[in-house]
């Protein structure tokens, strides 16, 4: 097979190292535009086949650069989010105004596909500006871009993950846990590999004009997240239920961290069950039915958190 020319964006997270390790496994030429080479470049060069692989460093924002990076592509794969906002780095920047630019200029270059990570249930969550800043993304995309194929994922896990492995590190310290609203949100955890599988799935199958709900095999709730990831490291701990404006103003102090636990964006988003709609096509209706299951998987890395770590019993 004669692979793509591809240009991903975000290549360096936990969705680009296993996306690119199957594009070029499956003979696809991918550029990788990161904004620090020196930093990202030694993890993003062990990712891909030898010769299928070139890492760009560019400024994101500046469209002359992006132009010449879009220029003789095939296709171009978004994976840039951000889970709180830190300086020019805001929701609005990230979410909507750089896919705006790129599919603009994706469109006057012709390319065959766009594809677009954007979150699930953001059409419910009105008072998040994360969902608002992914729903406006969309819209800015689709307007430029009438081809784009936009993904919607639930949550994201892996061993590279910021989601399983900071919940364990947490219940590891903690002698209690808070959970907000009774733990009762749905979830759909997705493992990276899969998510990786159907990205390439609509690559092989020339996926084009879709929204595309993207889940995993289970619907969870997050309670029953906490109480699988206890049970995988051995842990016993209370699970608190606790008042949402004592997490309101907790989440307050958080933000004032780098790297925040929770923000109170983070906490209205939590309100809203992040599973299938049925409004839109999911990953099943395109024929990729997710073959990883959450409890499966975090056993496999789970053991660097219980005592005594890989030999414990």
């Amino acid at each position: 097979m004669i692979g793509k020319n591809i240009l991903v964006f975000g290549g360096s997270g936990q969705i680009g190292r296993h996306l690119i390790r199957r594009l070029t496994n499956n003979n696809h030429q991918v550029t990788v535009a990161t904004r620090n080479s020196h930093s990202k470049g030694s993890i993003l060069k062990t990712q891909g086949n030898p010769g299928y692989i070139e890492i760009v460093e560019t400024n994101i924002f500046k469209e002359e650069n992006l132009n010449n990076l879009i220029k003789g592509k095939d296709i171009c794969i978004n994976l840039i989010g951000i889970l709180f906002e830190k300086k020019k780095n805001t929701f609005n920047n990230i979410h909507k105004n750089f896919p705006d630019i790129i599919s603009r200029i994706s469109n006057e270059n012709k390319l065959e596909q766009f594809i677009h990570i954007s979150a699930l249930g953001i059409d419910y969550a009105k008072d998040s500006l994360y969902a608002s800043s992914k729903l406006e993304g969309e819209k800015k995309i689709i307007n430029n871009f009438p081809k784009a194929t936009i993904l919607r994922p639930s949550i994201i896990y892996s061993i590279d993950d910021n989601f399983t492995t900071n919940l364990m590190s947490l219940l590891n310290l903690m002698p209690f846990f808070p959970i907000y609203y009774n733990g009762n949100t749905k979830f759909s955890p997705l493992h990276v590999s899969d998510l990786a599988e159907i990205i390439l799935s609509i690559i092989e199958k020339k996926i084009c004009s879709e929204i595309i709900e993207c889940v995993g095999p289970e619907e969870i709730s997050f309670r029953e997240i906490l109480e699988k990831l206890l049970f995988s490291i051995k842990k016993k701990k209370i699970l608190i239920p606790f008042p949402i404006f004592l997490a309101k103003l907790s989440a307050f102090f958080f933000e004032l961290f780098p790297k925040p636990l929770l923000t109170r964006d983070q906490l209205r988003l939590l309100k809203y069950d992040n599973v299938l709609s049925g409004d839109y096509k999911s990953n099943i209706d395109i024929g990729y039915t997710p073959k990883l299951r959450f409890e499966d998987q975090i056993k496999k890395y789970s053991y660097m958190w219980r005592d005594g770590g890989e030999y414990s019993k």
